[in-house]
């Protein structure tokens, strides 16, 4: 009685997981069913990079608040993950997919200041990353949209919490070291997804020519918190067999719109690349027009006290690249070149310091950016990426008052990066 008792428990088990196995099949389909758009067909997919870094030397003013190394002492050592990805892309039917994507991302090591404005007149820079209260790294929900494939020839409506056109559809893929430092534009913080609609589409049948379109909050993962949207706009052509690439990309939101202060942004960035699967090299360069968002302090106050003048300057900046094979499918090298210039309202002779209440900007300090490394791949997914990460400040203040150091100085971090993928 009890051994037939056992058998028919095993039966209903086994029953029940083969019912639940042939449910949830979709999850185990093909990859090649999956790229085809079958109904029901999906995959899990992530990645993961991080450090093992040392500090070769700290700026003696902890400037660059957008870095994960600012603050950081000299002689400093550490394991890090800066982006763990799992995401998950499922077919609805032929015309319909969805997207969830999980993120931790920006740990930033104990030591990264919140604050940076007493020893550098600079903006308050915070940020420890998507961490819990007792520090521990944790995920977030980055991305969760629906694509209509097709909602007229050529072009998808993409609706829900997406990669923007900033950067992440194409720069930053020509770019192809997200795991080594994000791109230009990325490094001053413009979003790169966010929750809103979009049109993604190609102008022919060859996909030479496209552009990407969207209006989201502006807010990225966070709630509106206003009633602005920020507008995004890209297009973007190819030619010689796709290996040249020229790229337009536009923004604009407003940030505070009152009849006493009008203050927004307005960015406009161009891109040209020669891409091959031996040899990549690439220029972008941005003019990002900040509305009444420079607050510079006088020396003498104006009839009647002001001691603040309220700007607009034009952020400046501008990356070149170059990145290839040593030993095809196993060793190759890069090299990248930054330098930004935010404030482009300097007046010595009037103001002192200068604060941007975005906190996109440092509007104290020039940055110059340099990395190079070598990328080690013993397997295909699977990489060891020995660098330099280098970042210059050069004070934009007189220099009675940014004298010696704090005139220009340097974080230098020296690098084992490891990046992994799966599911793809």
């Amino acid at each position: 009685m009890k051994r037939n008792l056992a058998k028919q428990i095993l039966i209903i088990a086994v029953l029940s997981f083969l019912t639940i196995a042939s449910q949830a099949q979709y999850l185990w389909n093909s990859d090649s069913a999956f790229k085809a758009g079958a109904a029901n067909s999906g995959r899990i997919w992530g990645y993961v990079f991080g450090d093992f870094y040392a500090k070769g030397h700290s700026d003696s003013a902890n400037r660059g608040g957008n870095n994960q190394y600012t603050g950081i002492p000299t002689s400093r050592s550490a394991f890090q993950f800066r982006r763990i990805y799992l995401g998950y892309d499922y077919n609805i039917s032929k015309n319909f997919s969805a997207e969830l994507l999980l993120a931790a991302e920006d740990n930033f090591p104990t030591g990264n200041p919140t604050s940076n404005v007493a020893v550098a007149g600079n903006t308050p820079q915070s940020g420890a990353g998507d961490l819990l209260g007792d520090g521990k790294l944790t995920f977030y929900i980055k991305n969760a949209n629906v694509r209509w494939k097709n909602i007229w020839k050529g072009t998808d409506l993409v609706v829900g919490e997406m990669a923007t056109p900033t950067f992440a559809l194409l720069t930053e893929r020509v770019w192809a070291y997200r795991s080594v430092e994000r791109t230009i534009t990325d490094i001053r913080r413009s979003p790169s997804y966010d929750l809103g609609a979009a049109l993604q589409g190609k102008f022919d049948a060859k996909g030479n020519f496209g552009y990407n379109l969207m209006v989201g909050n502006g807010s990225s993962a966070k709630p509106e918190a206003d009633n602005f949207k920020w507008f995004y706009a890209d297009v973007w052509a190819m030619a010689l067999d796709k290996k040249l690439i020229f790229d337009i990309y536009g923004d604009y939101e407003r940030l505070n719109w009152t009849s006493t202060w009008h203050h927004s942004r307005q960015m406009t960035k161009a891109y040209v690349a020669y891409n091959t699967p031996g040899l990549t090299i690439g220029v972008e360069g941005y003019v990002n027009v900040m509305k009444n968002d420079n607050l510079a302090s006088r020396y003498t106050a104006r009839p009647g006290g002001a001691s603040i003048d309220t700007l607009t300057s034009n952020a400046l900046g501008i990356s070149a690249y170059v990145h290839g094979d040593i030993i095809k499918g196993k060793l190759r090298f890069f090299a990248r070149y930054d330098n930004t210039k935010p404030n482009s309202k300097v007046d010595n002779a009037t103001y002192k310091s200068y604060a941007n209440p975005a906190g996109n900007y440092d509007y104290n300090n020039k940055e110059q950016f340099v990395t190079a490394g070598l990328d080690f791949t013993p397997v295909k997914n699977v990489h060891f990426m020995p660098n330099i990460w280098y970042n210059n400040y050069k004070s934009e203040q007189p220099a009675a008052i940014a004298g010696g150091k704090l005139r220009s100085d340097y974080d230098a971090v020296y690098r084992l990066t490891f990046y992994f993928v799966f599911g793809k």
